[in-house]
């Protein structure tokens, strides 16, 4: 079987959330317990730290790697979805899965499914790729890994596991349809990866989520932790941290949402320092300022070019352009070319009014992502003149692109493409 093979097999072969929305969503542990016990249970031979949340899931997991790499630590990093290459969501010390290791556990499925169990037969992409992660990890010797939930928590296909450490980043208003339609109903199922015993670190809470949290810590005997907000001044070179328990330091992440992300950071390094980790100030300050070159984190406020500054971000819910607008109306130089896309399952109202208010001059172009969930260009171009939006419609993501490079001023202007995963994915770097 080729490279090729395999994961044709794993997309058309399996549901694919990515792919077609809610149909390939599976809630239930029973089948990601069966094929971990028919892979031998890799996930219990080293420890873990799973990290759930609707926004800021995969930046603090990816500066947890970072710190933890810095800190002399091999790390396992598990995330979703990628971008351009299957291969990102399960990383060591940065570096991607092989494509040999991809091919093995392929075949190996296919000779065990044939004696497995009936309710193994029938995984979705997200619970066999994620038994796949469990063993890359225990065949590489991982020291630790990180493990972000794929969806929720409780009902994830990642909650066999048992943790050193949880986190929950925060809580806002997505994947309603699936996880409840309101924030105390969604940090219920988030709050479901918190396990006898083990410590959770909580980023960011509401009146409406604490004590969610806290009912569930105790059920489960397990120490509650909320997050320092930490002193912070944005630069252009990044995000400057005054007077943390590791001293001053700067973040490479930018974007003003990054700020509560490094008090989730502290917050379970503090935790996981007091559990064994040996955790210096150096590898804290190494770990922040070069978190894309250790672990190749893309798409969340990342700079792609300068004249004009070309920015993409992975923002796709209410809670993401809460920070995102904040950020863009922070922009005094020129105007901002932004160009957007969306999955169709989505409820983008909130996010279109926020850009609706927006205080910077815009120049909007409404595009599509070229999978089947793309929400299309016309569509999205309608549901914004709803609330007052009005803007050029380019379909491809690379066109508008163009277009917006064109137009804008190279030294004043900036472009920002923000969106679904699946907007940011199809660019053409």
């Amino acid at each position: 079987m080729t490279y090729q093979q395999s994961i044709d097999y794993l997309y058309n072969s399996l549901p694919v959330f990515q792919k077609v929305g809610a149909s390939a969503y599976k809630p239930g542990l029973g089948t990601s317990v069966a094929l971990d016990d028919l892979f031998g249970n890799p996930h219990r031979k080293y420890p873990t730290v799973h990290i759930a949340g609707t926004n800021g899931k995969g930046s603090t997991a990816h500066t947890l790697a970072a710190v933890l790499q810095s800190a002399g630590y091999k790390v396992g990093l598990y995330t979703s979805p990628h971008l351009f290459d299957f291969r990102e969501r399960i990383r060591v010390n940065g570096e991607k899965i092989s494509h040999e290791a991809v091919v093995s556990f392929v075949e190996r499925w296919f000779e065990k499914s044939r004696i497995a169990p009936y309710n193994v037969l029938s995984p979705s992409f997200f619970e066999l790729t994620s038994t796949m992660a469990f063993e890359y990890f225990a065949d590489e010797n991982v020291d630790v890994a990180i493990i972000e939930t794929g969806l929720g928590g409780r009902l994830d296909s990642t909650n066999i596991i048992m943790p050193v450490l949880s986190v929950i980043t925060n809580i806002s208003l997505d994947h309603t349809s699936l996880l409840g339609n309101t924030i105390r109903e969604i940090a219920y199922e988030k709050a479901g990866i918190i396990k006898h015993g083990v410590p959770v670190v909580i980023g960011e809470w509401q009146k409406e989520t604490e004590q969610v949290y806290a009912d569930k810590a105790e059920e489960e005997e397990a120490e509650l932790i909320y997050a320092t907000p930490v002193e912070a001044e944005i630069t252009p070179g990044g995000i400057s941290y005054h007077s943390t328990l590791y001293g001053d330091f700067t973040g490479e992440l930018k974007g003003e949402y990054q700020i509560k992300n490094t008090a989730t950071v502290l917050a379970a390094l503090s935790v996981l320092a007091k559990r064994g980790f040996e955790i210096t100030p150096k590898a804290v300050h190494e770990g922040f300022a070069n978190v894309t070159q250790l672990t190749h984190l893309m798409g969340r406020w990342h700079t792609l070019s300068e004249h004009p500054l070309t920015v993409c971000d992975t923002g796709h819910n209410a809670g993401g352009w809460q920070y995102i607008t904040d950020q863009l109306n922070s922009y005094t130089s020129g105007s901002v070319h932004l160009i957007i896309g969306f999955a169709a399952d989505k409820d983008i109202t909130p996010v279109l009014t926020m850009i609706a208010t927006l205080t910077v001059p815009v120049n909007l172009y409404f595009s599509s992502p070229s999978v089947k969930r793309g929400l299309d260009a016309d569509s999205l171009s309608k549901k914004a003149a709803s609330v007052g939006l009005r803007g050029e419609v380019v379909a491809d993501v690379n066109d508008a692109l163009a277009l917006a490079r064109e137009r804008a001023d190279a030294d004043n202007d900036m472009i920002l493409i923000a969106g679904s995963n699946f907007l940011i994915a199809d660019l053409k770097l």
